[in-house]
């Protein structure tokens, strides 16, 4: 029933998900048990993006078990990736009208902007699913009672939980899911800020190293913007045929020397930080990675800040 067979991880992610919980809330806290969860947390988030993209299973009552499943470990429902991400983030690419846009109140990066990014792009992203809503009312009732009965569940989840326990609900529900919800954003603003959103290629920043390994090929990103509909499996293998395409500058090795160097490093040693590609383009600069030709050009502009 599963769409692709790689996707037996994702089963397994789900199902050790589930376990980490119930062992959890049954035995108490460790904190090596409680390190792992939070891994999981946050892997939860990956596998909505990816189950919104190409859902789980060719069984339509399976997919929306897995949206309910999602619902409850994720902390929002999971419907909403529709017209935050499909609908908006996928058709716009950090242009204008995105309501993910990195740029929103800053051109500039640095540490304080990525602490910020997660709530005020929590904040913008309310409107679309509004209106989403509101739309399935008049087009679609029952798909609309669907996306509906995920609030619900998430509200009655989450209010048993406290009911039961508030402190094993604070630890066990309420953190993870708002560990996943951080660090989700966090992922996207650092695979878009001061990249160039108005390029074929150089729109996101990729990372090729281990942690795709860990949370199935998420750091891929610009090839998953060219085609979404490509399976998280395939993506290693679609990226390499892009690569030569993308500047160096937005192809890194590691997420956490990514973090290290950008956002701790940076605050004392300029030459770490990030130069924005959409400012270079917007001021003219001739040096920029417009197209492949140009993809191994230097950079000779000094770091903003």
């Amino acid at each position: 029933m599963l769409r692709y067979n790689a996707d037996r991880r994702t089963l397994l992610y789900i199902f050790l998900t589930t376990a980490l919980f119930a062992a959890q809330w049954a035995y108490g806290f460790n904190p090596f048990v409680y390190v792992l969860y939070l891994f999981f947390s946050i892997a939860v988030t990956v596998i909505a993006h990816n189950h919104n993209h190409i859902p789980l299973w060719r069984n339509k009552i399976m997919n929306g078990l897995t949206d309910y499943w999602l619902t409850v470990f994720y902390g929002f429902p999971a419907f909403a990736w529709i017209p935050t991400h499909n609908m908006n983030h996928h058709t716009l690419n950090n242009r204008e009208g995105d309501y993910t846009i990195t740029y929103r109140l800053t051109e500039h990066n640095h540490l304080l902007m990525l602490l910020a990014y997660p709530s005020v792009s929590s904040f913008y992203q309310q409107k679309p699913i509004r209106d989403y809503l509101k739309k399935q009312w008049t087009d679609d009732r029952g798909y609309f009672w669907f996306c509906l009965s995920q609030y619900v569940l998430l509200a009655v989840w989450t209010i048993a939980a406290l009911l039961i326990d508030w402190r094993k609900a604070l630890l066990f529900v309420i953190i993870p899911q708002q560990v996943g919800l951080f660090s989700v954003l966090v992922f996207n603003f650092v695979q878009h800020v001061h990249a160039d959103e108005a390029s074929k290629f150089n729109h996101s920043r990729n990372f090729v190293g281990f942690l795709n390994v860990l949370l199935f090929n998420n750091g891929y990103h610009t090839i998953h913007h060219e085609r979404a509909g490509l399976h998280w499996s395939k993506t290693p293998e679609a990226h390499t045929k892009i690569a030569p395409n993308i500047s160096p500058r937005l192809i890194e090795r590691g997420f956490w020397s990514f973090i290290w160097k950008s956002y701790f490093l940076g605050l004392v040693m300029p030459k770490y930080r990030t130069v924005s590609m959409r400012l270079e383009r917007m001021n003219g600069d001739q040096n920029l990675y417009t197209n492949p030709t140009e993809a191994n050009t230097p950079n000779t502009l000094s770091a903003m800040t």
